[in-house]
């Protein structure tokens, strides 16, 4: 699970972003924190990069298919 310190630098969203699920291999939208959700691990990644590819990981089962979401979005457009 993504962790941090300081809440000053967080804020919360309710953007249709953190909805979507991307398979293996697909480009990221957004750049920021994407959680594998069968399995739980996460990977930090630029916008517009690869998603890592279906033999990044195993899955059981029982975690069904890689399916990676955006978990905490990084905005690097200055203010």
């Amino acid at each position: 699970m993504a962790t941090y310190k300081d809440a000053n630098y967080l804020q919360q969203s309710s953007s249709e972003a953190f909805d979507r699920d991307y398979g293996p291999g697909a480009a990221a939208r957004h750049a920021g924190i994407y959680r594998c959700m069968g399995c739980h691990r996460e990977i930090g990644i630029a916008a517009d990069h690869v998603l890592p590819p279906q033999g990044h990981h195993a899955h059981t089962p029982s975690q069904g298919s890689i399916r990676w979401r955006l978990i905490v979005y990084a905005d690097h457009k200055p203010k």
